[in-house]
């Protein structure tokens, strides 16, 4: 039961509890009152169904309870992974290890919030103890190396730095990468941050990676030409050569960082790819001449998690559809209400109640528009 729980917070979207973990709730039932044993089993359940909020509530009213349990302050955890809370889930979490150093599950998802918040000498010294509980476990080993890699990288490279921007690279051949890098992240701010009316509070750090590297280090599928976990990490591919290229990569990962810096949870995918790629250079045609080689309508509903599971082809479609569908939401309502949603969103509004107060009108309407 272990190993198939660990697993699951070795995952990158922390995203579907297996069956199996529906037995971390059982252990202990027995020995609480049967109405927090009650609440307990039904966190766990909305755990599960991955309803993240209804647990978070449900595990808060258990711990005032049962404060001591350590496998409640575990799911709490879980359920403030999955809504993105992540100074929650590592108080959480580290509440449930000094109540018992020996929950595994416990450390390997501290592990993975921790380089979430970019604390990544946190995270290798977690799953060093963890590695040190669970020896054979290969998934694990293959994280702490791969994190390890990207220390000792991170350690050797020099930076460049703006008024607004960090960007890390490895030695003096990428220098003017970094520089010309400076350069167009700061034209993005402002127009980007103008148009919706805010900027980020914090510098926003960008790492320029050779190809392999950036493969190495964020798992990005092949199609994908850059990413952001917190940090703006980009492979140069002879970003010099295809200045334009460059433009419209950290566009497009600036502005999820801006969205991140106005709402780190409830953002459906189609919102926040959509955003960044109409804003990355405001030239939509490639997108309507996609579409419009596409048979019937992409339903917005389908495209609320991540594209990283999606082929090529597919993800093109996603990514056109989602950039339309926000282009069409800026002319109708403005940058401003989509801020104001983003910000609703990130404060635990529902998505179809603040798109309704924001854009004045109901996301069913919405989408059913031509």
């Amino acid at each position: 039961m272990k190993r198939n729980c660990l697993a699951l917070v070795l995952t990158v979207g922390f995203a579907v509890l297996p069956g199996a973990c529906s037995r971390f709730s059982c252990t202990l039932l027995a020995q609480i009152d049967p109405r927090t044993a009650l609440i307990e089993r039904g966190a766990w359940s909305a755990l599960r169904a991955g309803q993240a909020h209804a647990a978070a509530e449900a595990f808060r009213e258990a711990i005032a309870a049962d404060p001591k349990n350590a496998r409640l302050h575990l799911g709490a955890g879980m359920a403030a992974s999955l809504e993105r809370r992540d100074g929650d889930a590592k108080d959480a979490l580290e509440r449930a290890l000094a109540l018992d150093a020996k929950l595994i599950e416990a450390r390997a998802l501290l592990g993975q919030i921790q380089r979430r918040m970019g604390d990544i000498t946190g995270a290798i010294r977690t799953y060093d103890t963890l590695l040190t509980m669970t020896p054979d476990d290969r998934e694990a080993k293959a994280t702490l190396d791969r994190w390890q890699r990207e220390a000792e990288l991170h350690d050797r490279m020099q930076q460049a730095i703006g008024s607004h921007f960090t960007v890390s690279f490895e030695g003096p051949a990428e220098a003017r990468v970094a520089s010309e890098a400076l350069d167009v992240l700061d034209r993005a701010y402002w127009r980007i941050g103008q148009l919706l009316g805010t900027y980020p509070t914090e510098p926003v750090r960008v790492v320029l990676y050779t190809g392999e590297q950036f493969r190495d280090i964020t798992r990005s599928p092949e199609w994908a030409a850059a990413a952001y976990d917190g940090i703006i990490r980009v492979p140069m591919r002879g970003a010099l050569e295809k200045p334009e290229e460059l433009d419209r990569v950290l566009s497009h990962e600036f502005t999820h960082a801006l969205v991140r810096s106005l709402a780190s949870r409830g953002v459906p995918t189609w919102l926040n790819e959509g955003l960044a790629t109409a804003l990355e250079t405001g030239d939509l045609a490639w997108a309507e001449k996609r579409m419009g080689l596409t048979t019937g309508r992409v339903s917005l509903g389908a495209l609320q998690s991540g594209f990283g599971r999606l082929t090529g082809d597919q993800a093109q479609i996603a990514y056109a559809a989602s950039a339309l569908a926000v282009w069409r939401l800026l002319q109708q309502a403005g940058g401003f209400a989509i801020a104001n949603l983003l910000r609703d969103l990130g404060e635990g509004i529902d998505f179809e109640t603040a798109f309704l107060h924001r854009i004045q009108q109901s996301f069913a309407d919405f989408q059913a528009a031509p």
